[in-house]
Order: C-alpha cells, then structure tokens, then sequence
C-alpha cells in the first residue's frame, strides 16, 4: 500500500472539502485515509479537482454519503445542510491495458455472419433436407433472405452497446470497444455484447449516464424498427398444420401497443374471451401467455418485425433490476446499499411468475 502523507494530502483535500476528522487506513484496510465533513459546492466538479489534484500521487478519491439526520438533507442550520459527507481515498489502480481492437472486429463479423444464418433460418420455407450436408447447403443459399433480420437487429445492438461506450467516454472512463457474441443455429444467432470498464466510473452519476444509455439507445432504434417491421407483416388466423408446429413470439405492454398501432387491434385476438371480461383476460395473458389464442388472429411477423421484437426483450433483460445488468447498476445508484434488499423479492418474483409461464425464468440467468 502507498505510504500516505498527511501534510501532503490533507491541504490538497481541503481545497474542495470542510474537514472535521480523518482516520488512515491501515495494512488491513482497503482505504488510505476517511474524511468525514462536508464538500463545498457541487460534488461532481468536487470531484473532478481533487481526482486531478491527486493523480500524481497516485491516489483515487471516493464520495461518499455519510449520514443525513432527523431534519432531513434539505435542511440547514449554521449556514450548513445537515448533511454529512465522506471522502475515502484509495491507491489508484494500474493504468489498464489498451484491448486489441481485432479481438472485436473478429468477433463482430462472426456475429454477422451468425445473425444472418438465423435469419435465413426464420424465413426458409422449403423442404428439409435429409442430410447435414444438405441442409447447410440450402440454408447457404438462402442466406441472402437474413439480411433485413441481421441489418435490423445488429443496428439495435450496436446502438445499445455504443450507447453505453460513449457514455463512458463522454465522462472520460477508460472502456473496450463491445465484444459481440455469436451464437450459431439460435433463435437469433446472437448472445449479444458487451464493453468492459478499465476503471471504476468516478461516481454514480457517471454509472448511472453509462448504465442507462444503453437501454435507451437500444430503444431509440428497435422502436421503428419494430413499427416498420410491423407495417410490413399480416394478421392472419393461427393454426397449427398436422406435423408442424409454429413459434409464437412472448407479448409485453410494448409491443402490444406497437400492433395496436398498426393494426388497430390488440393482437392476438382470441376466438372468445371464455366468458372473462377483456381486461381480466389480457392481464392474465401478459403474465401467463395463456390461453394460446389457436382459432384466433395473430401478426404473422416479417422478420425486420422479429428483429425489433428481439430488441425488446434484449432491452427487458437488461433492465431486470439485479446483478451487473445494466438495470441493477441503475437501482444500485438509486438505492445504493438498500438495493440488496430488492434481489431476493425480484428473483422470488421471477421465480414464482415462471411456474405460469417458463419464459419468466430466463430474467434469473
């Protein structure tokens, strides 16, 4: 651990921060030196200049929020909000090493390449061959057919990963470029993408930016897609030929008012609501996908459709509250420590939705 000198330090950190007391760290702790009392104007830019101050000496300072009392954070007394802050300085971390961008670029086309075969798979219509040979054959020359899939989806995915990679680089945190992972033979030929930050966001401001930057970007490009995607498909009866079977893509309050906007409907329409009232049948429908509506009308999707389709669902994904997605970084700056305490309710609550439907336990994975 760095040897921390007082002296040195403690006027550097005055400059932004009203000291009232310091403990240093010892050989067991994580931390070099806290400061306890109150910042002096904006935290952000608070920030900004001590991280600067004490960048040659190697040391990386973290705010904190230490206590607020009875009479609540926006209260002041003696010229001071009842608020009392923390500054814990820690040894910086190792300057990362710069990633080879060719790792990305590699697995970038890959994907591409993955992606279309999915699309290719979702709209083949001929004859199955005996062979594997064969089989790769005809999907090979189908392959042109996954363009629009592969196009629409892999936008949707590159919006949401940049997303969050210029976020990170607008705050200046060091990130990767994304990582695409490809998944062959999928529902979608993607497992999706990811960057990785080299260094910790300076604070949950900047996390924040960063975690829902994606998501929303993601939306920003699946929502027309999704809408021309749609414009482009059919509503047609939903059956089941003798010896085949048909996918029924999962429904969310999104994309049911995408075909309603479409269509004017809410779809799938049931052949009868069985007596229940439309307002009890569509909530028991979003939450269990069932009854399946055989005999009644559904979209018959064109596959740019099914690409912002999945777009939806990589961004529902994303936002379940929990664990290093980005949802559980944004509760995290929320509720901070607190947000523990949401885990064992939310996956209680995915675990007890999945006994209706199977789908609801892909959000613990």
């Amino acid at each position: 651990m760095l040897y921390y000198e007082t002296d040195v330090i403690t006027p550097i950190v005055a400059r932004v921060f009203k000291v009232e007391s310091i403990t240093r760290g010892t050989h067991n702790d994580y931390y070099l030196a806290l400061y306890k009392g109150r910042l002096y104007g904006d935290s952000r830019d608070a920030h900004v200049r001590l991280s600067k101050d004490l960048e040659s000496y190697k040391i990386t300072p973290l705010f904190r929020l230490a206590d607020v009392n009875s009479t609540g954070s926006g209260a002041v007394t003696g010229g001071y909000q009842n608020i009392t802050h923390e500054i814990i300085l820690v040894p910086s971390s190792e300057t990362p090493k710069p990633s080879n961008p060719l790792v990305n670029l590699i697995l970038f086309v890959l994907t591409i390449f993955s992606v279309l075969f999915a699309g290719a798979l979702h709209t083949y219509t001929g004859p199955i061959p005996d062979s594997l040979s064969g089989f790769l054959f005809s999907l090979l020359s189908a392959l042109p057919s996954g363009i629009p899939f592969a196009i629409s989806l892999m936008a949707i995915l590159l919006a949401h990963e940049f997303g969050h990679y210029l976020a990170a680089r607008y705050h200046g945190t060091k990130v990767t470029l994304p990582y695409f992972l490809p998944f062959p033979f999928s529902l979608f030929g993607t497992m999706g993408a990811f960057i990785r930050l080299q260094e910790a966001p300076r604070n949950k401001r900047v996390l924040l930016d960063i975690g829902f930057a994606g998501p929303l970007a993601g939306l920003v490009v699946a929502i027309p897609v999704l809408l021309y995607g749609l414009s482009l498909s059919t509503v047609e009866p939903v059956s089941v030929p003798v010896g085949q079977s048909i996918l029924l893509e999962g429904n969310s309050i999104l994309y049911l008012l995408a075909k309603f906007a479409i269509f004017g409907q809410f779809l799938p329409a049931p052949e009868s609501y069985g007596g229940l009232p439309p307002l009890i049948y569509w909530i028991r429908y979003y939450f269990t996908s069932q009854p399946l509506p055989l005999g009644g009308v559904d979209v018959w999707i064109h596959p740019i459709a099914w690409a912002g389709w999945a777009g939806l669902l990589v961004t529902a994904l994303n936002l379940i509250p929990a664990g290093q997605l980005d949802g559980g970084h944004v509760i995290y700056v929320l509720l901070g420590r607190r947000a523990r305490l949401l885990l064992p309710i939310i996956l209680g609550g995915l675990i007890l939705l999945g006994f209706f439907w199977s789908g609801w336990w892909i959000g613990q994975y």
